[in-house]
C-alpha cells in the first residue's frame, strides 16, 4: 500500500491535513491455498472458476498431483482413484464431511452436479480426526457451496455417445430465515463409443480377429433429487438443517471386469431414499466449545437382472449358453438391501487461543438383506456390518501462525454378523460365521513450520486401520465376489513436504515437493478372474509403498494460470514366504493394475472486455500422461506374454465465453474422452445481492 505524505497547512486556525491515497493493493489467502500450507498432506481444488466447464469432479481430480483415476467405460461407469499408491475402498469419500455413501450407492464423484461445489480437500495418507475415518490411503471431502443470498443455478449440456446432463440447484431465504435449498441433478447417456482392437470371430479365416466395434449394451440414466429447509444465524443453532435425497441409476452391463467377457443383456437398478439433519453450533454449552452433529438413514435397494442364457460377442450377436451372462451359474434376479445409518459427533474446545482439542465420534452401520426371484438353490441372508470410530486430537498453532502441530488418537471398533453361507469356496463363508466383534488403536502426528512465505516444510504420520467396506466383504451382487473372510488393513504412513510461494508484482509461483512411505499389513487388493471376468477383493500379506511427487504453479494478473505435477509411486508384495514356508513368487513384485509413474499440465487463459464490458472468454488446455503397468503379478508366467495396460497420453481442449446482461450465461466446448468428444453447456446463474429478493 502507498500512502501520500501529509501537507498541513495552517492559516490562522486548525492544520488542514490532506492524504492521498495511490493504488492500495491487498493480498490474501484462499481457503484452498490454506488447506494446502496446513500440517497434513492435502490437495485443495477451487472448483468455482471451472463451475461452468463440462469437466466432471472426477476428471478435475484426476489432474491432481499423487491422484490418479481410472474409469471402466464412459459416463455411469465404476472408476478406481488412487492417492500416493492407496486405492479403491482404501480412499474414503465425504460431502461436507458426511459419508458420500448417504446419498446411495449410485451417486458418485463422477454424478455430481460441479455447479454445487466450492472446492475439494483430498488428504493424503494421513486423515484428520473430525472426518471420523477409518480410511488407510486418504480422504476425498467435497465442500457444498452455502452462500447466504438468493440464488438459481440452471446448467444443460449434450454431446457425443449421446450424453447429456442437466443440473439445478439453488437457495431461497425466506424473511423469517427459513432457507430452502433445492438440487436435481440428471445424466443420461447411451455410450455407443467405439471400441478399438476387439477380438471377433471370422469365419473365412477361421480365427479371432482384432476389429473396431461400437458398444451396443452400456445405456446408462442417473437421477438425484434432494431437498434442505433450515435455519442459519440463531441464538441456538448457526446452522441446522434437515432434509431428504432420492436417487435412481438405471444401468445396462456391457462387460465384466475385462472387455473380452461381452455382456448383452444384463441390467443393474439402484434406488436409494436418504433422510438427513446437520446442526453446528459455535459456544455451544460452554462459551469456547463448538459442535458438529449429524444423522442420516438410508435405504438403498440394488437389483441386478441376468435371466438370459446367452454368450455376446462385440458384433451384437450370440449363441445359446446353459448359463447366466455375469457369473456363469444359474438365472439370477438378485436383490440386495443395504440399510445404512451414519451418525457423527464432532467437539472442538478452544484451550487458548491456539490451543485447540477435538474430539469426534462416528457410527456407521450396513444391513445387507438379500434374495433372488429366479435362482431357489440361492439362500437368502441378512448380515450386518457396524463400525464405530472415537478420536481425540490436540491441535496447536504458535508463532504467530508459522507453527502449527497436531496429535491424536482413534479407535476402531468393528462388529460383523454374518449370516450368507452360498458359494463357501468361494466367499469364505463356510468359515466366517456369526458375530465378531474388533477392536484397533490409531494415532498420528503432524506438523508445519514456515521459515519465509518461499520456504515452508510439514511432516506427518499415522499408524492406521481400515476396515473392510460392505462392496469388499460382500460383493455388489454383479461382478464382485464375497469375500467374507476379509481381514483390516493396517498401515505405517508417512509424508514429509516442502513448499512455499514466491511473489512479484504481478507474479505468483507455488511449489510443493512431497515424499511418502506406507506399509501395508492384510493390504486389501482386488483381484479379476480374465477367465470368469468376476472380481474379488483378496488380502496381500505386505505391501511397501514408497514416492515422490512435485507440483509447480504460476499464475500472472490472474489471467494466465499454469499448473504441472509429476509422480512416482513403487507398490510392491514385501512377503518373502508363504504360510506354509515356501518361497513366494509374487515377492518384491509391483503391485499390479496400479499406475507408478504419471504427470499432468494444464495452461488457462483469461481474456477480460474481449466484446463488452463485463465479458470474458476463458482458453484452456490440459494433458495427462500414463506409464504402462502389468495387469496380474509379474512373478506369474512369462513376461513377453504378460497382460500390459498400456500408457496413455490425453490432451484436451476448452474455450469458455461468458456476456454478461442481466444474468450471466456460459458457453463451453470440450474435447473429452472416451476418444474424440464434442459437448455443449449451456448455464444460467441468477443470483441477488439481496438477502431476500432476486
Amino acid at each position: 500500500m502507498c500512502v501520500g505524505a501529509q501537507n498541513p497547512k495552517k492559516k490562522g486556525g486548525l492544520a488542514k491535513d490532506t492524504i492521498t491515497l495511490d493504488d492500495v493493493t491487498v493480498t490474501g489467502k484462499s481457503k484452498t491455498q490454506r488447506l494446502r500450507e496446513g500440517a497434513f498432506s492435502v490437495n485443495a481444488i477451487d472448483i468455482r472458476s471451472v463451475a461452468s466447464s463440462i469437466s466432471s469432479l472426477s476428471s478435475l481430480v484426476d489432474r491432481t498431483a499423487g491422484v490418479k483415476i481410472r474409469e471402466e467405460g464412459g459416463v455411469g461407469s465404476d472408476f478406481d482413484l488412487s492417492i500416493n499408491g492407496m486405492s479403491g475402498n482404501s480412499v474414503r469419500y465425504f460431502i461436507d464431511g458426511v459419508p458420500l455413501d448417504t446419498k446411495g450407492s449410485g451417486v458418485t464423484l463422477a454424478s455430481l452436479p460441479v455447479n454445487l461445489i466450492e472446492h475439494i480437500e483430498i488428504y493424503k495418507g494421513v486423515v484428520p480426526t473430525w472426518l471420523s475415518s477409518d480410511a488407510l490411503g486418504g480422504a476425498v471431502n467435497i465442500v457444498t457451496n452455502r452462500r447466504k443470498t438468493n440464488y438459481l443455478d440452471v446448467s444443460y449440456g449434450a454431446g457425443s455417445f449421446h450424453t447429456q446432463k442437466g443440473d439445478l440447484n439453488g437457495q431461497y431465504v425466506l424473511r423469517n430465515g427459513l432457507t430452502i435449498r433445492p438440487t436435481v441433478s440428471i445424466s443420461a447417456s447411451k455410450n455407443d463409443f467405439m471400441m478399438k482392437g476387439v477380438e471377433v470371430w471370422d469365419e473365412e479365416s477361421r480365427e479371432y480377429v482384432a476389429v473396431d466395434r461400437r458398444r451396443f449394451h452400456d445405456d446408462y440414466f442417473s437421477f438425484l433429487g434432494q431437498m434442505e429447509v433450515g435455519v442459519r444465524d440463531k441464538w441456538w443453532a448457526d446452522d441446522f438443517f434437515v432434509g431428504a435425497s432420492f436417487n435412481k441409476v438405471e444401468k445396462e452391463i456391457q462387460t465384466g471386469q475385462i472387455q473380452t467377457k461381452v455382456v448383452g443383456n444384463a441390467e443393474r437398478h439402484s434406488k436409494a431414499w436418504n433422510i438427513f439433519a446437520n446442526y453446528q453450533k459455535h459456544h455451544f454449552l460452554l462459551p469456547n466449545l463448538s459442535a458438529t452433529l449429524s444423522l442420516s438413514h438410508t435405504w438403498d435397494h440394488s437389483q441386478t437382472v441376468d435371466t438370459t442364457y446367452r454368450k455376446y460377442n462385440w458384433d451384437g450377436g450370440y449363441i445359446k449358453s446353459s448359463r447366466n451372462e455375469i457369473t456363469g451359474r444359474a438365472r439370477s434376479l438378485r436383490h440386495y438391501k443395504r440399510p445404512l445409518t451414519i451418525g457423527r459427533a464432532d467437539l472442538v474446545y478452544t484451550i487458548v487461543e491456539g490451543h485447540l482439542v477435538n474430539l469426534s465420534y462416528s457410527l456407521n452401520r450396513t444391513g445387507n438383506d438379500r434374495w433372488d426371484e429366479v435362482d431357489k438353490s440361492f439362500e437368502p441372508a441378512n448380515d450386518i456390518l457396524e463400525k464405530h470410530i472415537i478420536g481425540l486430537a490436540y491441535n496447536q498453532s504458535l508463532f504467530g501462525g508459522r507453527m502449527a502441530n497436531t496429535v491424536f488418537l482413534k479407535d476402531y471398533i468393528n462388529h460383523l454378523d454374518i449370516r450368507q453361507t452360498d458359494i463357501p469356496t468361494v466367499t469364505g463363508s463356510r468359515d466366517v460365521q456369526g458375530s465378531d466383534t474388533q477392536n484397533d488403536l490409531g494415532w498420528g502426528a503432524g506438523l508445519r513450520f514456515q521459515f519465509m512465505e518461499p520456504l515452508a516444510v510439514k511432516v506427518s504420520y499415522e499408524h492406521s486401520v481400515r476396515l473392510p467396506l460392505a462392496r469388499e466383504l460382500l460383493g455388489n451382487g454383479t461382478t464382485i465376489y464375497a469375500n467374507v473372510a476379509l481381514e483390516p488393513e493396517k498401515s505405517e504412513n508417512a509424508n514429509l513436504s516442502l513448499f512455499g510461494t514466491w511473489r512479484s508484482h504481478d507474479h505468483t509461483l507455488s511449489y510443493e515437493v512431497s515424499g511418502f512411505l506406507r506399509h501395508v499389513d492384510n493390504y486389501i487388493q482386488p483381484q479379476v478372474s480374465e477367465k470368469e471376468g468376476m472380481m474379488q477383493y483378496v488380502n496381500v500379506p505386505a505391501v511397501h509403498i514408497k514416492g515422490v511427487e512435485g507440483e509447480l504453479r504460476y499464475d500472472w494478473k490472474q489471467r494466465l494460470q499454469v499448473v504441472g505435477n509429476v509422480t512416482w509411486q513403487d507398490a510392491r508384495d514385501r512377503m518373502e514366504f508363504k504360510s506354509d514356508g515356501k518361497p513366494s513368487v509374487t515377492f518384491n513384485n509391483h503391485v499390479p493394475n496400479r499406475p507408478w509413474f504419471f504427470a499432468s499440465a494444464e495452461a488457462h487463459y483469461h481474456f477480460r472486455n474481449l466484446l463488452a464490458k463485463g465479458d470474458h472468454l476463458h482458453l484452456g488446455m490440459d494433458y495427462q500422461w500414463v506409464h504402462w503397468f502389468f495387469l496380474s503379478w509379474e512373478g506369474y508366467g512369462a513376461l513377453d506374454t504378460k497382460a500390459r495396460i498400456p500408457g496413455k497420453n490425453i490432451f484436451g481442449a476448452q474455450a469458455t465465453y461468458a456476456c454478461l446482461f442481466d444474468r450471466t450465461v456460459y458457453d463451453n466446448y470440450k474435447l473429452q474422452k472416451p476418444g474424440r468428444t464434442l459437448f455443449a453447456k449451456f448455464r444460467i446463474l441468477l443470483q441477488s445481492s439481496n438477502q431476500h429478493s432476486f
